[in-house]
């Protein structure tokens, strides 16, 4: 017979004193790992000496203590989150370079970090030619969203066509939409980068409308909506998938040459700019 044995539960006594530092610890260290909560352990460990220093109560020290594990919580769900949304390089919003962000505001970018529009169920669409930051705001958005406690999915707009054909081949395709509706951010980049066949813009279409008033997504494109139809091989789908994204959204029309140029032009000769106005 396997005998199986446990970590015996360390003895407290009924009154407080007489206990030594070492015992106090011990009961520490037990009843951390028995709560699963490291940080508190830590977090107690480190404010003590303020507690008595400054005459907290006993509430307002075990306050201060379960701030710092649910802070630790926070924190590692939203790095996890981070890793399943799949980002290509997690960037955030304090790293991008507002001074170059051209067609949108410092106090754009703002309302956009509260993160409201998904609350809201809302969308955010970034125009713009190769190099002004549309990527590098979806990104720096989606990782906000997965901080402050939202389920993010990361892909480009060719990804997503592939993920959802295997799907539809599969005859999954209505399981993996209803799975995606769960996600209250998905972020489609590069939208106008390689035109769809029908079926693939079928696909698209499919994934927009679903979201439609009930969960947000960031779109990055090259391409004005004037040019959509071009990419989506159907002037009809393009105007009803534009409708369903516009209708509530932010739509941020960005400006001006590649940052990723900066500082090459001597080198490069000029370099062509895209056309950036919208229809």
């Amino acid at each position: 017979m396997t005998r199986t044995t446990t970590a015996a539960k360390p003895t407290t006594e009924k009154n407080g004193s007489g206990r030594t530092g070492e015992q106090t610890a011990s009961d520490l260290a037990f009843y951390s790992r028995a709560l699963k909560a490291p940080a508190l352990m830590d977090a107690a460990e480190r404010l003590a000496g303020r507690a008595r220093n400054e005459s907290w109560s006993h509430a307002e020290f075990l306050v201060a203590c379960l701030q710092r594990e649910v802070a630790a919580r926070e924190s590692h769900g939203g790095e996890a989150r981070i890793r399943s949304a799949r980002f290509p390089a997690v960037k955030t919003i304090e790293e991008l370079d507002a001074t170059h962000l051209r067609g949108m505001t410092r106090e754009q970018l703002a309302h956009l970090g509260t993160l409201d529009f998904i609350t809201g169920k809302e969308n955010a669409i970034f125009l713009g030619p190769p190099g002004t930051g549309k990527t590098h705001l979806a990104i720096g958005i989606a990782v906000r969203a997965c901080q402050a406690g939202h389920r993010v999915a990361f892909a480009t707009a060719a990804e997503w066509v592939d993920r959802l054909g295997a799907a539809h081949h599969a005859g999954r395709l209505q399981g993996e939409l209803v799975r995606l509706s769960r996600y209250p951010l998905i972020v489609v980049d590069e939208v106008g980068y390689i035109p769809f066949e029908a079926e693939a813009a079928n696909l698209f279409f499919q994934l927009i409308s679903n979201r439609y008033e009930r969960a947000s997504v960031i779109v990055t494109s090259n391409k004005p909506f004037g040019r959509w139809g071009e990419v989506f091989g159907d002037e009809t789908v393009a105007a009803a998938m534009i409708d369903r994204l516009v209708h509530h959204a932010e739509v941020h029309s960005l400006k001006g040459d590649s940052y990723r140029m900066r500082g090459r032009g001597r080198q490069l000769g000029r370099v062509p700019t895209a056309a950036t106005e919208t229809d």
